[in-house]
């Protein structure tokens, strides 16, 4: 499989509420030399976790050990900029299986649903109640259902739905990419092609 299966996550966050993060800003263009997916997490925000000494940020929300979990709580216009995937290759290989924001850029979405992290797309005012929540408590839990397409904080049963195409919502759910989707329907592809008039 192409990745890990989505059904159910329960999890902590980790919030990041700035608006307008950018693809560089996700992984800079000076870490895009590997081509396998592996090994990108290390360099995630990397000039934001790190000053020029390459000392830490203790302050930058993945460095502090107060925030961990699954999901990536973003600002507004998440995965803005240019198109590449590495970008959501450093987020999965650091392990969120989610991020959630009110806005997403369509490329950087779509290669989310691509690689398999789940792009959550809220209302700006539920956004701002995960936020508080978080903030309120970093341990704070919240479940995000792909079956039922909704996200949900588990303290006060707030939720909201969220949108999602049938066939990007069955591939994650079987941890398919576009390549595993047409493997897996390869005997109707043969039964449909010996059908054609040749």
């Amino acid at each position: 499989m192409a990745y890990d299966k989505f059904n159910i996550i329960k999890s902590s966050a980790v919030p990041l509420n700035i608006d307008n993060v950018d693809t560089d800003q996700i992984i800079p263009a000076r870490y895009l030399k590997a081509t396998e997916r592996k090994g990108f997490g290390d360099n995630l925000f990397r000039d934001w976790r790190y000053n020029s000494n390459n000392e830490i940020i203790k302050d930058f929300p993945l460095n502090n050990e107060d925030y961990s979990g699954r999901i990536l709580v973003a600002g507004k216009n998440f995965g803005c900029g240019s198109s590449r995937e590495h970008a959501v290759w450093a987020i999965y290989d650091y392990g969120f299986r989610a991020v959630v924001s009110s806005f997403f850029a369509d490329i950087f979405k779509n290669n989310c649903l691509n690689i398999g992290v789940l792009p959550v797309q809220i209302s700006e005012d539920f956004l701002d109640e995960l936020f508080s929540e978080v903030e309120r408590d970093n341990n704070s839990q919240f479940e995000i259902n792909l079956p039922k397409q909704s996200i949900s904080i588990i303290s006060n049963g707030q939720s909201e739905n969220f949108n999602i195409s049938k066939y990007k919502k069955e591939n994650m759910m079987n941890g398919f990419d576009d390549i595993d989707y047409l493997v897996d329907r390869k005997e109707d592809i043969i039964t449909f092609a010996n059908k054609i008039p040749r």
